[in-house]
């Protein structure tokens, strides 16, 4: 079985679906999938050396665009699907071509473009809700990354529930591993904060993270403290206009750093060396960066929004979304270091039962099913 893997939708910053389909890719070949993937101009040496094994179509330059992109995924992309043999076609975010001539698996990454869409730039709420329902539509099998998902896009949506493959994410444990005192010092100094404990963030400050409550509760737990943490937020700067009116309202002595995308060689330490890692989404589809902090022994603190119990399990803490119940929640983290020992500890053990290798085998399940499917 031949596969072809579209990945030209993945982002030069390889945010989002370039970290899925990066993991990914290295474990179907050692699955033995027959992998072609099809990649930007500019990422063709990426592959090259993450997919030894792989066969690399370049897609034309010009599909760096997205309205080009858009087009080729519907002349384009059909037509590599027939120059190359391929059996299954893999669209890894969302979209598919309308007659691609093959069975089509679609990951549906989730499904808040419905739920919580003013939480969204309008017009992607808008397109990702057109292809959800087009995807199920006319896939023949489709990948998400959670029951939860699952759950969300039949009920909104609809579909047949047997053409879902709930295939959980990974995590590269020799990379997001616990690490050493040094480590983390090194990191700290990095982030402008010397020797001060701090509460970490990671991820896109968009609204749906709700960075501007973590803000507010940040300052209600932390502002009377003789030794506060400092608050670091990491990670792309989005598009929330809320977080610059919650950051103006912090108090003087309190230390707010915003230092954007770190070294992917530094966040194990940022992540595990944080006294409590705060993620208080409104509503996630997995929830990648809570997994990666338990896997390098944080202590986490997120909600029960959709995903996340599926991934934190009892290994984390969890809070409401309001500023009242992070701070609460927070506050006790901060004042029980025994319960933040213990729930490291339960973390790391937690995150070895995610791998890619078994993300891996349930795409190959949902190939096959997809072949039979059109059989």
């Amino acid at each position: 079985m031949r596969v072809l893997l579209d990945a030209t939708a993945v982002p030069a910053d390889r945010g989002g679906v370039g970290r899925y389909v990066d993991e990914l890719v290295p474990e179907l070949l050692r699955a033995g999938v027959d992998l072609v993937l099809a990649v930007q101009q500019r990422d063709v040496d990426h592959y090259g050396r993450i997919a030894a094994g792989a066969r690399i179509e370049a897609a034309p330059a010009a599909t760096e665009r997205r309205p080009v992109r858009m087009l080729w995924e519907q002349t384009g992309l059909p037509a590599l699907v027939r120059s190359v043999g391929a059996d299954v076609l893999h669209s890894p975010h969302y979209t598919m071509p309308v007659r691609a001539g093959v069975p089509v698996v679609v990951t549906l990454h989730d499904a808040t473009f419905f739920t919580t869409p003013e939480l969204h730039l309008r017009s992607k709420a808008v397109f990702f809700r057109s292809a959800i329902r087009g995807a199920s539509r006319r896939a023949a099998a489709l990948v998400v990354p959670s029951r939860a998902t699952r759950d969300e896009v039949l009920r909104l949506v609809g579909g047949d529930a047997d053409r879902f493959h709930v295939a959980y994410h990974g995590v590269d444990h020799g990379l997001f591993r616990p690490t050493s005192v040094e480590q983390q010092a090194a990191v700290r100094a990095s982030l402008d904060i010397g020797d001060a404990p701090y509460v970490g963030f990671l991820g896109t400050l968009e609204p749906r993270k709700n960075v501007s409550a973590l803000i507010r509760a940040w300052v209600r737990a932390c502002e009377d403290r003789t030794d506060p943490p400092a608050l670091v937020l990491a990670g792309g700067r989005g598009w929330d206009t809320q977080i610059d009116d919650a950051i103006a309202q912090v108090p003087d002595h309190l230390v707010v750093r915003r230092p954007g995308y770190l070294p992917l060689e530094d966040l194990p330490a940022f992540l595990g060396g944080a006294t409590v890692l705060a993620y208080p989404s409104l509503g996630e589809g997995f929830g990648l960066p809570v997994l990666e902090a338990m896997a390098c022994g944080a202590t986490v603190l997120t909600t029960r929004m959709l995903s996340l119990p599926e991934v934190g399990g009892d290994a984390v803490a969890y809070s409401g979304t309001d500023d009242a119940s992070i701070a609460t929640e927070l506050t006790s983290l901060l004042d029980d270091p025994a319960r933040r020992t213990d729930l490291a500890g339960r973390a790391v053990e937690r995150a070895q039962g995610f791998t890619w290798a078994e993300a891996a085998r349930t795409h190959v399940a949902a190939y096959e099913a997809a072949v039979r499917a059109r059989r």
